[in-house]
């Protein structure tokens, strides 16, 4: 019996020694190969993802004032106008003409756009569509021979921090109550023809202010800025010094919708850890860029000419 008990203790013994020699030791090690091919695939769905569903976008200029302050962070949605060679995240691609599931944008659409030759991304306004001739007359946009209804100039106050100084705007920085400062913009609200409505800055006369008729082609789009005097956009020509969009601007070039603020910081952040947090503006998280719609009674009675070609070419 002790002898039979020797033998089975002794295979035992035996089999986990014999355990820790090799399959113990084998699975203890890191598998490099599946790590890094676990952050591929979590790389490839960021991009992917970012490239044809959405994607974060920050506001570095005051050209989209008094919508968009600096500091804004937005989500731009990639699918509603169909796939371009700007869609991908990183604009690797060549000019490639047409859209995947293309369709145009609608009037008062805030969009994104890559100028032609470049692959920096402007956020502007669509006011022309395909088939519009268009003009600006001392400021005031006329579509196909009738001016976009205007309201009258009001103030509109636009809180001062350092991302928003209002140093460059003549006369708009006063000091409000408890000696705070304000900034107290001219704006005139503009009616497009659909009835979509949104505000502009009115700063006086730019050279912007004055563009000749132009046709807007097929699978094209022009675009502005809604601080009027202070945007680089389809008024103005491409390259330096002006930096504008050229004109009417193809369709392939817009890379997506701009739909919503998702957070706002006004620039006071350093590397204290709370300064991170207080510098968040407030009320701004969830505000939506698609332009209202005016009532019913107010909104001009203008058919919009559109384009006869809508799909990719």
């Amino acid at each position: 019996m002790s002898g039979e008990e020797l033998t089975v203790d002794g295979i035992g013994q035996h089999d986990a020694n014999s355990g820790d020699d090799s399959p113990a030791a084998a699975k203890a090690g890191t598998d490099w190969l599946g790590e890094a091919r676990g952050i591929f695939w979590l790389i490839l769905a960021v991009l992917g993802f970012h490239s044809l569903v959405a994607k974060p976008f920050y506001i570095p200029s005051e050209s989209m004032l008094p919508g968009l302050l600096i500091g804004d962070r937005l989500v731009v949605t990639k699918y509603p106008y169909g796939f371009s060679f700007v869609s991908p995240t990183f604009h690797l691609l060549p000019f490639i003409p047409g859209r995947l599931f293309g369709r145009l944008p609608t009037r008062g659409d805030v969009v994104i756009v890559t100028p032609p030759g470049s692959n920096e991304d402007y956020i502007k306004r669509v006011i022309g569509l395909p088939g519009d001739t268009l003009e600006v007359r001392r400021g005031v946009v006329v579509l196909n021979g009738t001016p976009v209804k205007r309201g009258p100039i009001h103030d509109k106050l636009i809180p001062v921090d350092a991302n928003a100084t209002c140093t460059d705007y003549s006369g708009a920085l006063r000091a409000g109550r408890n000696g705070v400062f304000e900034c107290h913009l001219p704006i005139v609200t503009e009616t497009l023809p659909n009835g979509r409505t949104y505000d502009t800055v009115e700063l006086g006369y730019s050279p912007g202010d004055d563009y000749p008729a132009v046709k807007i082609p097929a699978n094209h789009v022009f675009l502005m800025g809604d601080n009027r005097d202070r945007s680089a956009d389809s008024r103005f020509a491409l390259g330096e010094p002006d930096k504008g969009l050229g004109g009417p601007v193809p369709w392939e070039n817009l890379g997506g919708r701009a739909e919503f603020i998702t957070f706002s910081v006004d620039g006071s952040s350093t590397w204290n850890p709370i300064s991170w947090f207080t510098a968040f503006r407030s009320g701004r998280a969830g505000t939506s860029l698609q332009a209202a719609r005016a009532p019913a009674d107010t909104a001009p009675k203008v058919a919009a000419q559109v384009g006869a070609s809508s799909r990719a070419r």
